[in-house]
C-alpha cells in the first residue's frame, strides 16, 4: 500500500468569542482536514491547525509524503526531526514555548504539527488496512472510554448574529450556568476554567462558587496562561488551596519554568502542595526533564497536534511516568475528527489520568465533518467505537460547507490580540504579566 495523494481541505468553523490571556477567540477557527489516498483504495484522514502556515507547512512535505509507505513513518519523522533541530540551534532557550503565541503559530511548531498530521491519518490508514482501532495499532489501550473535562471559559455575547447557547459569561454566576448547562448536556465530571481574563480576585471567586455548587467530587483546575505575576500566582495558589486540592491543578500561572518553580517553592513552604501543571512551558522533550528537575511542573498537558503525533504522546507518556509526574492532554477548538485523535491516543497511555481538555462544546452540528454528526459523550467519555482507523468517516458535503467558508473570509491565521482590539477595547495588548 503506497499514498498515491495528499489532499488538503482548509476550512473555517464557527467560534464563539471566548477570552483568554491572548485576547478574543475570532468568529471563525481555522482548521485542515488531511486525506491520504492510497493505490489499495483505502484513505485515510487527520485534522490540524488552519490557516496559510499550518498549510505551507503541509505542502511543503507533499512530494516526500507520495508515494510513501504508511508503514513507514520513521524515514519522515528522521527529515523532520532533522530540520527542526537544526533551527532549534539557532533559537534562544524556551523559543518553542507558546508564552506569546498560540498553538499553530509559532514558526518553530510547524514540524512536529506537519509531522503529527501525516502519522495521524497514517495511522487511520494502518488500522483500515488491519482492520483494527487506531489505539490498539499503536499497542493496545489501557481504557475503552476516555474522560474529558467541562472546559469553561468567560465569553463575551455575540457580537452579530444569534446569540450562542451560553450567552455571555462575565462574572462568577454567569460561569456556574455555563458549567451545569455543560454538565448536563455532557456529563463532565471534572472542571477546568481558562483563566487569566478577569480580576484574580474574581476569578478565585468564581472557583469558589463552582466548588460550592458542584462540591469536592468534581475537581477543578484553572488556567490563565502566564497573565500572573509570581506573587499573583502565589496568592492565587493560596487562596485556592482546598479548591485546588482531590484532583485539580494550577495551570501555567506565570510566565517562564523559574517563575512557576518559585510559586511552587513558595507554597510548599505553606505547606500547600498543589500541583501544577503546563503546556506553555513545557512543549518538547527536552522541556520535560528541566521542568521536573525544577520541580516548576508536576503535570504536563500532552496533545498529539503539536507534540509531534500520537506516538510521541505514548513516549511522553512514558516519560512522565519514569519521573513520577502526571500527564493530561491540551486542547484546540476541533471537530471530530481531531478528538477522535485525542481519544485514541489517550485510551494507549497509561500515564494520562487526567480528563483530557476539549473545545468540543464549543463547536457545533452544523460545523462536524464526520459522517452521523457529532460525536457523544456519555457521563462525560468518548467511548472507543470497534471501528478500523480513527472510527470515523468525512461528510463531504459538510466538507465542502467548511471549505466554502474559509474562502469567503479574510484571515489567514489566528489573532486574538486583533480581536480584542475590533471588539473589545481599540487600545488593548497583550501584556504579562496583566496583574
Amino acid at each position: 500500500m503506497l499514498i498515491t495523494e495528499l489532499v488538503l481541505h482548509p476550512i473555517a468553523i464557527s467560534d464563539p468569542p471566548l477570552r483568554s490571556s491572548y485576547g478574543l477567540h475570532a468568529p471563525f477557527a481555522l482548521r485542515t482536514i488531511v486525506e491520504l489516498k492510497t493505490d489499495s483504495g483505502l484513505t485515510g484522514i487527520s485534522e490540524t491547525y488552519g490557516g496559510d502556515g499550518p498549510l505551507a507547512g503541509l505542502e511543503a512535505v507533499r512530494q516526500r509524503v507520495t508515494g510513501m509507505d504508511p508503514f513507514q513513518l520513521a524515514g519522515l519523522s528522521r527529515d523532520l526531526t532533522a530540520e527542526a533541530a537544526h533551527e532549534m540551534e539557532t533559537t534562544p532557550a524556551g523559543g518553542r514555548t507558546q508564552t506569546y503565541l498560540v498553538p499553530g503559530e509559532n514558526p518553530l511548531d510547524r514540524y512536529a504539527r506537519t509531522f503529527a498530521a501525516i502519522e495521524i491519518a497514517c495511522l487511520d490508514l494502518i488500522g483500515k488496512a488491519v482492520g483494527k482501532p487506531v489505539c490498539d495499532v499503536i499497542g493496545g489501550r489501557v481504557r475503552d472510554r476516555v474522560s474529558f473535562s467541562a472546559y469553561l471559559f468567560y465569553k463575551h455575547g455575540v457580537f452579530s448574529g444569534p446569540e450562542d447557547e451560553y450567552g455571555e459569561v462575565l462574572d462568577p454566576r454567569s460561569c456556574v450556568r455555563e458549567c451545569r448547562q455543560m454538565i448536563a448536556r455532557y456529563g463532565f465530571r471534572e472542571i477546568k476554567l481558562k483563566g487569566g481574563v478577569l480580576d484574580p480576585d474574581v476569578e478565585i471567586l468564581t472557583l469558589r462558587v463552582l466548588r460550592d455548587t458542584f462540591g469536592p467530587a468534581y475537581p477543578l483546575r484553572i488556567d490563565p496562561n502566564c497573565a500572573w505575576s509570581i506573587e499573583t500566582s502565589v496568592r492565587v495558589g493560596r487562596e485556592l488551596k482546598d479548591e485546588l486540592s482531590n484532583g485539580g491543578y494550577l495551570e501555567d500561572p506565570c510566565a517562564t519554568l523559574e517563575g512557576m518553580a518559585e510559586v511552587r517553592r513558595r507554597l510548599l513552604a505553606e505547606n500547600n502542595s498543589t500541583p501544577q501543571a503546563s503546556n506553555v512551558a513545557v512543549t518538547y522533550f527536552a522541556d520535560v526533564p528541566r521542568a521536573q528537575a525544577l520541580d516548576a511542573v508536576q503535570i504536563v498537558l500532552s496533545d498529539p497536534h503539536y507534540w509531534g503525533g500520537m506516538r510521541n504522546v505514548q513516549y511522553l507518556s512514558h516519560l512522565t511516568s519514569v519521573l513520577g509526574m502526571g500527564l493530561s492532554m491540551h486542547s484546540n477548538s476541533h471537530l471530530g475528527v481531531s478528538l477522535m485523535a485525542m481519544t485514541h491516543v489517550a485510551a494507549a497511555c497509561s500515564n494520562l489520568t487526567y480528563a483530557c481538555d476539549t473545545h468540543y462544546p464549543w463547536q457545533t452540528a452544523e460545523d462536524e465533518i464526520v459522517q452521523g454528526g457529532r460525536i457523544p459523550f456519555v457521563n462525560g467519555c468518548v467511548q472507543i467505537l470497534n471501528r478500523p482507523g480513527l472510527g470515523v468517516d468525512l461528510d463531504y458535503d459538510q466538507l465542502a460547507r467548511g471549505r466554502e467558508r474559509y474562502a469567503r473570509i479574510p484571515y489567514r491565521k489566528r489573532d486574538d490580540e486583533a480581536e480584542m482590539r475590533q471588539h473589545v477595547d481599540p487600545a488593548w495588548k497583550r501584556v504579562l504579566p496583566r496583574w
